[in-house]
């Protein structure tokens, strides 16, 4: 009995801190929506604070760091180019180990193409489809005066094929070490090969609110946060780049975190690092 009184009162200790595989580098980026003055900021800072870390790294024999770039979702819409985010998203992944996951919004666009109801979503409550079809080529005053069948059509002639595998081709979820990276969050108390994809794609409530481990740390975009919001069991990354002007990213090595912001400013665009707690 003393013993297990004693066992009570002995001080836990603390858990390990969640960590990346050894040998490996994580940059996730918060959603993108279109503004691709931003993300292309953002891209610059990002090579240039991975090429530092190779230079400070231990030299040979160590390899040297494999770095994965995740891109959160939700690329499109909202702000004026998501056919420049995209492209600019496959030429960067042509070099670089980029992941991209799907988000809403991808599912918004895609399914526009094939059900008028969708595309009146799309375009019309919020979801921020009109900029998207104009960033593709359709022209403003031909968007204006079309019907749904017609504007449908439009969508299907600019959006070229290719385009729309890479989209199809985004991932669900994305495990690294101690993290798991989604596009919105997860279903509480649900194992992350039983998800659904409704839930990763849009989840905002029981997850926002969970206070309990998810086993992995959850690193989400979807949910708009002034500043990046970092909890013991998830990270969000959306800082609402659209509106706000701020596109955020966090970089995860070991036991560390960083992040890495670009923020237009009185017309011209600066980027920023910090540590994470």
């Amino acid at each position: 009995m003393i013993t297990s009184i004693r066992n009570l009162l002995r001080p836990r200790e603390a858990a390990p801190a969640p960590a990346i595989p050894a040998g490996e580098r994580v940059y996730a980026i918060g959603d993108i929506h279109g503004r691709l003055d931003l993300f292309a900021a953002l891209m610059a800072a990002i090579d240039a604070d991975d090429a530092a870390r190779q230079r400070q790294a231990p030299p040979l024999p160590q390899a040297p760091v494999e770095t994965t770039v995740i891109l959160l979702g939700d690329l499109v819409d909202r702000g004026p180019d998501s056919a420049g985010v995209l492209a600019r998203t496959r030429e960067w992944s042509r070099w670089r180990r980029v992941r991209v996951l799907a988000g809403n919004h991808e599912e918004m666009m895609l399914g526009a193409l094939d059900n008028i109801e969708i595309l009146r979503h799309f375009v019309n409550q919020g979801g921020g489809g009109r900029e998207t079809l104009l960033s593709f080529g359709i022209a403003p005053q031909d968007y204006a005066r079309a019907s749904w069948e017609e504007l449908q059509d439009m969508a299907r002639a600019v959006i070229d094929a290719e385009t729309l595998a890479f989209i199809r081709g985004f991932e669900e979820q994305i495990v690294i070490g101690d993290y798991c990276f989604v596009h919105a969050g997860i279903r509480p108390g649900v194992p992350l090969e039983e998800q659904k994809a409704l839930d990763l794609r849009w989840i905002r409530e029981p997850f926002l609110s969970a206070t309990a481990s998810h086993g992995p740390v959850i690193v989400h975009g979807h949910t708009i946060y002034d500043e990046p919001l970092i909890r013991p069991n998830r990270i969000g990354l959306d800082t609402g780049a659209y509106a706000s002007g701020r596109l955020t990213a966090m970089g995860l090595e070991g036991t560390a975190r960083w992040l890495l912001s670009a923020q237009s400013q009185d017309g011209a665009i600066a980027t920023f690092a910090q540590d994470a707690a």
